[in-house]
């Protein structure tokens, strides 16, 4: 289901907002929806040259397994 939100943003932002809504031919809130989704997919994912660096890595490897480990096990604390 759909959600409502509101947002402040101030002039310079809106006016940035618009015209690239106007430009892809989309309302302002399908715009932000759009590029929100875009963003966060491109920054989700690794591209094959960043995987390959993370699977090389060795002990990399074995901090993220570590890390894992400890959070399935519960060993960890939330920071704010």
């Amino acid at each position: 289901m759909a959600k409502t939100i509101t947002i402040r943003i101030d002039d310079d932002i809106y006016k940035l907002i618009k015209n690239a809504a106007l430009g892809e031919k989309r309302s302002i809130s399908n715009y932000i929806e759009y590029a929100t989704m875009a963003y966060l997919t491109e920054k989700s994912f690794l591209s094959d040259s960043e995987m390959d660096e993370i699977l090389q890595d060795k002990e990399l490897r074995l901090n993220l397994k570590k890390g894992n480990e400890e959070i399935e096990s519960g060993k960890y604390r939330i920071i704010d």
